[in-house]
């Protein structure tokens, strides 16, 4: 419909997408980008309820799913800037009101999070596993990575660079997790064939792939998570 010889910004009943114009200093891959952001309910939900990253909603949605959280426990976010994730966590593990207790790490800094320890910290670093059990004051329940590598527009160079990502994540977790304690962590669609899934199988008693509504559909990406860990050996 038209007013006044203009659109109304509304056509069949459904909002219509905002499109972006290239700038001369903006690529085409950054203009398209920003037109997916402009036009995400994710992004807009996010800003809405006051969440850091659409990400946020992936989490909440495979705790929907799995039942990871629980009030008390002790989390671990790895690669936690800017915060969605750890957001998540906090509030479902009530660490705002002294139940669970949260702690991120990032080679980034982060804005402070309410309910949620943080460190600039490398989590490779070999005294990083103790350094973070005394901030949770025990072992962790859970850890997570939301981490992904700089893309290099290489499909298969990608797909290693995150698995090997996730690997070190694994290996990280099987250091500071408490027995039926779970891991998540992203990964590429492809899978995570080989040593990585061969591994968390032996050390979990359950491993899935997981691909949230919130995850873009023309996006790769997915989530390994594994629950019920064994134990260190």
């Amino acid at each position: 419909m038209t007013k006044g010889g203009r659109s109304s910004g509304r056509e069949g009943g459904r909002s219509l997408k905002t499109r972006v114009k290239t700038a001369r200093k903006r690529s085409l891959s950054s203009t398209l980008w920003l037109e997916r952001q402009l036009n995400d309910p994710y992004v807009a939900q996010a800003k809405r309820e006051g969440y850091r990253s659409r990400a946020a909603y992936k989490l909440l949605e495979m705790d929907e799913r799995y039942r990871l959280f629980r009030p008390g426990q002790r989390i671990v976010d790895l690669g936690a800037a800017p915060g969605g994730w750890s957001q998540v966590a906090a509030k479902r593990v009530e660490a705002q009101d002294g139940g669970g207790k949260v702690v991120g790490v990032d080679l980034l800094d982060m804005e402070p999070v309410t309910g949620v320890e943080f460190a600039v910290l490398d989590f490779n670093d070999e005294a990083a596993p103790e350094r973070i059990k005394a901030m949770l004051g025990g072992q962790a329940d859970g850890v997570m990575s939301d981490m992904a590598a700089n893309a290099t527009g290489h499909k298969q160079t990608d797909h290693l660079k995150i698995v090997a990502l996730a690997e070190l994540a694994a290996d990280f977790a099987r250091e500071v997790l408490a027995p039926g304690g779970f891991f998540v962590a992203k990964v590429l669609q492809g899978g995570t064939e080989g040593q990585l899934l061969a591994s968390l199988k032996r050390d979990f008693a359950q491993v899935r792939h997981v691909k949230p509504a919130a995850s873009r559909a023309d996006s790769a990406e997915l989530y390994v998570l594994a629950t019920g860990f064994r134990g260190a050996k």
